[in-house]
């Protein structure tokens, strides 16, 4: 099956489809998010909240090359910023680089500890509305109305 820290081939192909759809970075990936929650599910690892599994999905479609800009400042911490400047750096560079075993091994025995609560069919609601009400109702509706023309533009084809 490969490596757990690389995303699996299946997901970059519904990634790639995502992308000629012209659906939006965001969109393509939560491809990246979605396998993440399938191998906590499977017990392939945990996490410690949603919100890191989510963080390590969006991690591996920065590196996998998915345009996801890192977040603004004020909207995450320095040190997220920071990471996710370096993953969309590596994405976005053609080069790729051997990832070091003992460090990557060391993570996945971390992961392995965590709870697998973290994917449960309560707690990706929970983490949906708690996001959802840090928005504004202009930036919810704004959304929407994005959502609302991809879906018009993909029924034109």
């Amino acid at each position: 099956m490969g490596s757990k820290h690389m995303p699996e081939e299946k997901t970059i192909v519904r990634a790639r489809k995502d992308k000629r759809e012209g659906k939006a970075p965001s969109t393509q990936a939560g491809e990246f998010v979605r396998e993440e929650m399938e191998h906590i599910r499977k017990g392939v690892h945990g996490a410690r909240s949603t919100k890191q599994a989510i963080a390590i999905g969006l991690s591996k479609a920065r590196r996998a090359g998915v345009k996801l800009r890192p977040p603004q400042r004020g909207k995450a911490s320095a040190r997220t910023r920071r990471r996710a400047k370096l993953d969309y750096t590596k994405g976005q560079s053609g080069a790729r680089k051997q990832p070091s075993t003992k460090r990557s091994y060391a993570t996945l025995k971390a992961l392995r500890r965590e709870d697998h609560n973290a994917a449960s069919h309560s707690a990706l609601p929970r983490q949906a509305r708690s996001s959802a009400r840090r928005r504004s109702a202009a930036q919810r509706s704004a959304a929407a109305k994005r959502a609302a023309h991809t879906r018009a533009k993909s029924d034109q084809r």
